[in-house]
């Protein structure tokens, strides 16, 4: 008789054991969620490699909640709805000790001072926004789900209500739309929003100072993946990578203001001419 196979699965106190049965939901250690084992977001996300190494798997759901993991908003909406109220409702940092462990690696006031000219955004223009859509619908794309985020200033909020209303009208999904201001004294709340799913990409539209801060965040406490980020021209500066720290942006994209390209990599912005008429765009890689 062939040997019974055997299955890790975490425990409630979220703690690996071996198990002949396998498991009923699957999850992802980082952002801590579950969700069920045929989740479309779940499934994209691991054919392109990612979180692989960090996938759990539950022996249901009672097990998942006691081991400190929350529902997936794509497969299991409607429990999602109920941990997100439940969880607004509560406090989440109810002692000093707790708001010291959650800080923000915020950037010093030298350095922000140091790097105070970098310019405010400007409104977009139709040539970047198509330019922006082009990087993620770019022949044989994949790219379905998106989390879209930008500071509060007008033309970030307006450059990613453009960008959201062209991407629904392509058939695209937007699952999160989050903001941020330009200083805070945490930056965990809208680290851990804009990446709270797994979309196959993010957008960007912001200004400069406040996007270096949450980046850092973002590096540190999350699954965010600038490679798999592009980004309006409000970003395309050198400064920012320095400002943002090695390698925290490294692998950005986004479009120029005239319909160009850029990139992001190893501490520098490489930009792109627009294609001719009748061209293709350069895909910076």
């Amino acid at each position: 008789m062939p040997p019974e196979r055997a299955y890790t699965l975490l425990g409630a106190d979220g703690v690996p054991y071996r198990s002949t049965t396998p498991g009923s939901l699957g999850g992802r250690r980082r952002g801590r969620l579950y969700g069920r084992l045929d989740c479309p977001s779940a499934l994209r996300a691991l054919a392109r490699g990612h979180y692989v190494a960090r996938r759990v798997f539950f022996p249901d759901e009672t097990t998942a909640i006691r081991a400190g993991y929350r529902p997936c908003a794509v497969c299991l909406p409607a429990r999602y709805a109920r941990w997100k109220r439940n969880r607004e409702n509560a406090s989440i940092m109810d002692t000093l000790e707790e708001r010291q462990q959650h800080r923000s690696p915020l950037i010093p006031a030298s350095d922000l001072a140091e790097y105070g000219d970098l310019p405010f955004p400007s409104p977009h223009t139709e040539a970047e926004l198509t330019a922006l859509i082009d990087l993620l619908r770019y022949p044989g794309s994949r790219i379905e789900t998106v989390s879209v985020g930008h500071s509060r200033d007008d033309a970030s909020k307006t450059a990613a209500e453009a960008f959201t209303t062209a991407w629904r009208a392509g058939g695209g999904t937007v699952l999160a739309v989050v903001d941020w201001p330009e200083s805070a004294a945490s930056w965990l709340r809208p680290a851990t929003r804009l990446t709270c799913e797994t979309p196959d990409a993010w957008v960007i539209a912001a200004a400069p100072l406040g996007f270096a801060q949450l980046a850092r965040r973002l590096r540190r406490s999350t699954d965010w993946a600038p490679d798999r980020t592009v980004a309006f021209a409000s970003l395309q500066d050198t400064r920012l990578l320095a400002l943002a720290g090695a390698d925290v942006l490294d692998g950005l994209r986004g479009a120029s203001a005239d319909g160009g390209t850029w990139s992001a990599r190893r501490g520098w912005v490489t930009s792109w001419r627009p294609a001719p008429t009748g061209g293709t765009a350069a895909r910076p890689g």
